[in-house]
């Protein structure tokens, strides 16, 4: 799968099977992570692999994140605010957008999670002071379930044209014709 399949492929993935991910899928997938870009090369990252059944659940507790206690493994992105205090959130961003399309060229899901409780995510995983988490990760191998209130998002709420989203030389131009 190329790059862009991967991204054309890649959705939100809210159901998974309890099958656990293999060794060197879960390395390739990281080292994904690892080989992204950062800002003057600080590479302010570092990624928490939570398999444990009990701090999965503690991790579902928060609201929108139900569906973390079911993924087999989680990985919650930090970034150094003292290693890169302007660019550690892009640069974990990043790196954990190369995360999401390896593990999608790999025939697994993922779900981006924004929704949690930083103090508690810190606490319950010893992240060290000048670390953030900027995001969680769910990853497993996705299962069939039927998504209604998915389904009805991505009808009402379609992907938008490249001509409302991209200006050329300026905002609001349209890109020239041919």
């Amino acid at each position: 799968m190329d790059v862009f399949e991967a991204v054309q492929k890649r959705r939100s993935v809210r159901a998974y099977q309890s099958i656990p991910i293999p060794r060197e899928k879960l390395e390739k997938i990281l080292e994904a992570a690892r080989l992204a870009p950062s800002a003057s090369n600080i590479q302010p990252w570092h990624f928490i692999v939570v398999s444990d059944a009990e701090k999965r659940e503690k991790l579902a507790k928060a609201p929108f994140a139900k569906f973390l206690k079911e993924a087999p493994t989680v990985i919650v992105g930090c970034g150094d605010q003292r290693a890169s205090p302007k660019w550690f959130i892009v640069d974990v961003a990043i790196a954990m957008q190369n995360i999401v399309l390896t593990a999608t060229s790999e025939g697994l899901g993922t779900c981006w999670v924004g929704s949690f409780d930083e103090n508690e995510v810190r606490e319950m995983l010893k992240i060290p002071e000048n670390y953030r988490v900027v995001a969680i990760l769910a990853l497993g191998y996705p299962r069939e379930k039927f998504d209604l209130q998915g389904k009805l998002l991505h009808l009402i709420r379609r992907r938008k044209s490249l001509k409302k989203i991209v200006s050329f030389e300026e905002f609001g131009r349209a890109m020239p014709s041919p």
